[in-house]
């Protein structure tokens, strides 16, 4: 499966056994998203298999975490009482290294900083046998796709770019930390049999349009919600034209349209890749299966898009939201149009989207025509290496320098500004600016915390050369720069080798193995610490339906994790539940006064914190709602927007709709995520109204809910609820979690 891990093997042969087992039962052909997934059924025999309807019980290859949302992931599996994990798991530091001055100081900074979590993961790590990846060697899904994806893998990781795997014709998908609990306890993991959305591509890429621009493109046609409940299911002639890097950033990029996961069939450029990345003997084996590893013909999707590659154009996604799509020889007009701030102040390449050899190539390929005529990047520049071995690389083969002399400054190996781990020093707060990346979210204050940061997502080499320009009305298709020595000069479109021509340089070497006996490890959590704290379990249900629950805050518009839990300073309470708490919602506006972070006390009938409300309702026994709009929860898997209102006192989330991941995670953690049968009821709720969710002794997968709603005025009106829960949903919420339930049926 890796060379880190010997003894674990990749079973294609139950994979083939399988796929044949449902093949048959179904009798028609089959998407590779299907081969996959129904190839690791816990029960194909007997499995009900409905897309879009029935929950689908599997058993992963694999768990990957990422070292934020790790520390709750190692904390519940603790509390589980088992001694090792079941499956092969890593955990991989790149959250919490925040980008300042550069690459080597900012590592040791952090490296000090966040000794004692480190120290925590890597001594969990050896207690229950999961492998260590140490801070600074790089980016999760960089390692993972350099490491661990192979075709036909089924891996969960507890980060939502998790599908940048299927770069590497793997179904990788993201999941909050309960979930991956339940796989490394070698418990069936539960997902919604998902939807097919077939891509066809044809054509073939050329000039300044990247693997970056399909991604830019889809998420323009499906929004950021268009891909809820389906795999994106990448085929055609055109897939032979992209690089295996070039996939994986595609399929990265899925997180952002709600896809479950994104997935390109083998090929050719994955062998090259997996023999560059020394796993030739995996690409031999894939070769011998290779029927598995692609759709069958006149397979079935649930929706088409087809897009020619011959005539798309580079794009550049934003501002606030990733699904706005421009073409980048557009954007400056729209720019001018809407008012926002032409001139660029920071272009930033790298992240786990596009960090690549090939990405670092074609933008040092742009860089380095700058330089011949005597140009430097007009805005500020920064560049992320994906991993330890990308950064080697780059140094060795001179990408870096061309970069660094252009105006560059290589970061650490690490997430960085991508999840707002920048001590940005240019701006002050409330300044409106604009900045452009190749990242591949930009909500708004994700980056620097800034609610006015206007910010760009496109291709690497596009940032490189908007940077250079200093401004978004600048085309590099047709647009020309006046050199140093006062002639104008058009860049040529950029062209670099997909994988070094010499092997990978692997740079330091980061990981940490478990040990074959570490039955003396200790794991210490201190009773005092204020990163760490050991989780107590959340209370049971108490068989009766939830009476007069007050309106924490009534949600307006776009609420994403980030405005549920912000990450980036707050990051470093990641594993301290109560402190973490401390964040909750504060990036939500309240439909009541058009604020950010000020909701009314319905007690006191005084404005304040979400949180301190929270705490207050909580202190005096008041469970409470909160109500929000279309596709709550989009964005990050981090389970804290779930454990925080947990925590808090909350009790249920009532919308219009959920994203995937997060509705999953309040599942988990014992809460009830619900939707307004009729979405107009939202506009029925008022925030000083009490609500009272009827039904709930008879709950059942299928049977919706009634809500009562009480306004102050003494009239009551009653509107129904949606859920999605099955029956071992309902267990957990019964429990009061999905960690309790387990506990219950280990006993």
């Amino acid at each position: 499966m890796s060379h880190f891990e010997p003894n674990e093997y990749i079973r294609y042969d139950l994979l083939e056994k399988n796929i044949n087992i449902v093949r048959k039962r179904l009798n028609r052909p089959l998407t590779l998203s299907e081969k996959i997934v129904y190839g690791h059924l816990d029960d194909p025999a007997n499995q009900e298999i409905e897309r879009g309807k029935t929950y689908l019980r599997l058993r992963p290859d694999r768990v990957a975490m990422q070292d934020a949302t790790a520390q709750m992931a190692m904390l519940q599996f603790i509390s589980s009482g088992l001694p090792k994990v079941a499956v092969p798991s890593t955990i991989h530091c790149d959250h919490l290294i925040e980008a300042q001055v550069g690459g080597d100081k900012d590592l040791k900074r952090a490296k000090d900083i966040n000794q004692e979590v480190y120290n925590f993961l890597a001594t969990a790590g050896a207690k229950y046998g999961v492998g260590f990846w140490r801070p600074g060697s790089g980016i999760i899904h960089q390692i993972i796709l350099e490491n661990y994806s192979y075709p036909g893998v089924l891996l969960i990781g507890t980060d939502s770019h998790t599908p940048n795997g299927g770069g590497l014709g793997g179904i990788c998908i993201g999941v909050g930390g309960a979930d991956a609990v339940d796989v490394m306890a070698g418990i069936p993991w539960e997902l919604k049999c998902p939807k097919v959305i077939g891509v066809k591509l044809t054509g073939s890429l050329s000039g300044w349009t990247s693997p970056k621009d399909v991604i830019l493109k889809v998420a323009g046609i499906l929004t950021v919600k268009g891909g809820t409940g389906a795999i994106v299911e990448y085929h055609g002639p055109g897939v032979e034209s992209i690089s295996c890097t070039g996939m994986a950033t595609i399929c990265n990029m899925g997180a952002e349209i709600g896809a479950t996961t994104s997935v390109f069939p083998y090929n050719h450029r994955m062998k090259k890749y997996l023999s560059k990345t020394g796993r030739e003997d995996i690409a031999s084996l894939a070769d011998e299966f290779k029927d598995h590893l692609v759709p069958d013909p006149g397979c079935q999707y649930d929706q088409l898009i087809e897009i020619n590659l011959n005539e798309l154009k580079p794009h550049i996604n934003g501002p606030f939201t990733p699904d706005l799509a421009h073409p980048v020889a557009d954007v400056g007009a729209v720019a001018e149009k809407e008012g926002w701030p032409l001139d660029i102040r920071v272009g930033l390449i790298g992240s786990c989207t596009n960090s690549s050899y090939e990405d670092m190539g074609r933008s040092a390929a742009v860089a380095k025509q700058a330089l011949a005529h005597g140009l430097k990047c007009k805005s500020q520049f920064t560049i992320t290496p994906g991993s330890e071995q990308i950064r080697a690389t780059i140094e060795r083969d001179g990408y870096a320098k061309i970069l660094r002399d252009v105006g560059g400054v290589v970061l650490a190996n690490a997430c960085g500004p991508c999840i707002g781990q920048w001590d940005r020093k240019d701006i002050k707060k409330g300044e409106k600016n604009t900045i452009v990346t190749s990242y591949n979210r930009n909500f708004t204050g994700r980056n620097d915390a800034n609610p006015e940061t206007h910010a760009f997502v496109t291709s690497p080499e596009i940032v490189t050369a908007l940077a250079i320009a200093g401004t978004l009305k600048f085309n590099p298709e047709t647009d020309f720069l006046t050199g140093k020595d006062g002639k104008k000069f058009k860049l040529e479109a950029p062209d670099a080798d997909e994988l070094p021509r010499a092997e990978f340089d692997p740079g330091q070497d980061t990981y940490q193995h478990p040990p074959k006996d570490s039955s003396g490890q200790r794991v210490e959590v201190s009773p005092t610490s204020q990163r760490l704290q050991l989780l107590e379990p959340f209370d049971k249900w108490d068989g009766k339906d939830l009476e007069d629950l007050q309106i924490l805050i009534k949600v307006k518009g776009k609420c994403t994790t980030d405005h549920i839990s912000a990450a980036g300073p707050w990051l470093k309470f990641r594993g301290h539940l109560d402190n973490i708490s401390n964040n909750l919602l504060i990036g939500a506006i309240n439909i009541e006064n058009g604020k950010a972070n000020s909701v009314r006390n319905a007690v006191t009938q005084e404005f304040g914190p979400v949180p301190d409300t929270a705490r207050y309702y909580k202190k005096h026994g008041i469970r409470w709602v909160v109500i929000g709009d279309e596709n709550y929860g989009e964005g990050s898997s981090r389970e804290h927007a779930a454990l925080e209102p947990r925590h808090l006192g909350g009790r249920a989330i009532i919308t219009k709709s959920f994203a995937r991941i997060h509705e999953t995670n309040l599942k988990k953690q014992g809460l009830l995520p619900l939707t307004f049968t009729d979405p107009s009821d939202y506009n029925k709720i008022h925030p000083v109204d009490k609500l009272t969710i009827q039904g709930l002794k008879d709950f059942a997968p299928g049977k919706p809910l009634k809500c009562v709603i009480k306004h102050p005025n003494g009239t009551q009106e009653t509107i129904l609820l949606n859920h999605t829960f099955n029956e071992t949903q309902i267990e957990w919420f019964r429990a009061g979690s999905a960690l309790n339930r387990m506990k219950e049926l280990q006993q």
